[in-house]
Parts: structure tokens; C-alpha cells; sequence
């Protein structure tokens, strides 16, 4: 599976952003496809997931109700909105995906990543 993440950009606090995670190859064996993030000098986070059949998600606590992740199986994509940025929402954003089910938050789960797509996010 190859993942291509993109839709980041400069906005300013209380814009929005979604982003974008294209996915091919083996999409077959896809069953989560999940969204981190890592700021400058912290470790990679967990954001959110989704089932990519069924469509069930869930989020860290820290961006519940602002964000949303969703995905399109015709197109192959898995998409993040994130809506009410913040300064401290500022990093790069990576797009993963694991061909077991079920919702995880640590990186060694997932099998595949994006090539992460930089948000940054102005007082």
C-alpha cells in the first residue's frame, strides 16, 4: 500500500484545514487507515481512526470535536477535517494504515505511512 498525504498549508487560528490520504496499491488489505501528528521536538501522536468498511472512528480526546476523519472507499481516500486550528496544532501530519482491525494509537501498528504534509497554524 502507498499513501500520499497532502492538503496542508499555512492558515491562521480559527481557519480550517482538510487534509487528504490517497491510497493504492493493495488497498484491499486496508481495515483502519489513521491520522498522527508530530511537532517540532515531540514524539509522533495519535489523532484519529476510521474502519475503512464500516466507517467507525475515534479520536484522542485532544481534537475530539474539532476534527473529523472520514473516508471515500470509491476514491481510495481517507481525508482529516480540522476545523478551529490553533497555534499548537502546528506539525507535520502523517496518514497510516493497518491491515488488522480494530482502533490502535501506537505507531509500531500500522503497516503503512504517508510522507507526512505540514500544517502550520498563525496566532
Amino acid at each position: 500500500v502507498q499513501l500520499q498525504a497532502s492538503g496542508g498549508g499555512l492558515v491562521q487560528a480559527g481557519d480550517y484545514l482538510r487534509l487528504s490520504c490517497a491510497a493504492s496499491g493493495r488497498t484491499f488489505n486496508i481495515k483502519t487507515m489513521a491520522w498522527f501528528r508530530q511537532a517540532p521536538g515531540k514524539e509522533r501522536a495519535f489523532l484519529a481512526a476510521v474502519t475503512w468498511t464500516g466507517g467507525r472512528t475515534y479520536y484522542t480526546g485532544s481534537v475530539k470535536g474539532r476534527f473529523t476523519i472520514s473516508r471515500d472507499n470509491a476514491k481510495n481516500t481517507g481525508y482529516l477535517q480540522m476545523n478551529s486550528l490553533k497555534p499548537e496544532d502546528t506539525a507535520f501530519y502523517y496518514c497510516a494504515t493497518r491491515s488488522g482491525s480494530g482502533f490502535y494509537t501506537f505507531e509500531s501498528e500500522y503497516d503503512y505511512w504517508g510522507q507526512g504534509t505540514q500544517v502550520t497554524v498563525s496566532s
